[in-house]
Formats: C-alpha cells, sequence, structure tokens
C-alpha cells in the first residue's frame, strides 16, 4: 500500500520544524516521489546527515510503504 502524499509531507514537517516541504508525484502512482526540502535543520550538515535526517523523520516507512523518494535537500 502506497503512502499518502500529505503524510509524507506532514511527518517531515512535524521532524523538522519549519521545513519548506514541495512533493512530487514522478510515476503518477503514489509510490514515487521527489522530495524537495528546504530547512535550518540542515544548516552546517553534509548532504548524506541531511538525507538520514529525512529518512528518520519518515519513521521507518522508506522501503516499505514509501517504495521510492528522491531527495533534493537545501540549508535555509
Amino acid at each position: 500500500m502506497a503512502m499518502d502524499a500529505n503524510e509524507i509531507i506532514s511527518m517531515i514537517k512535524d521532524a523538522l520544524s519549519g521545513a519548506d516541504v514541495e512533493l512530487i508525484d514522478l510515476a503518477g502512482d503514489g509510490d514515487h516521489y521527489k522530495a524537495i526540502i528546504t530547512s535550518s535543520a540542515f544548516n552546517g550538515k553534509s548532504r548524506i546527515a541531511q538525507h538520514q535526517l529525512v529518512y528518520a523523520a519518515l519513521k521507518g516507512k522508506m522501503g516499505g510503504e514509501l517504495h521510492a523518494l528522491a531527495l533534493e535537500t537545501h540549508a535555509k
């Protein structure tokens, strides 16, 4: 079962307070997304550390309910 886009956005925003999140459904199937996230939580962090913060926000749903998520992260 695919994750709802609003749920993904909500989980990221809950974990990364003040983040701007844009979610794009890449395949139109609700299962392959690209997230563009801008957050002050990313300041001073490597790209890998930024992505780890996003994966942590998704609480283990990556690879299960959420099949594919391409990330583009930016510090505020």
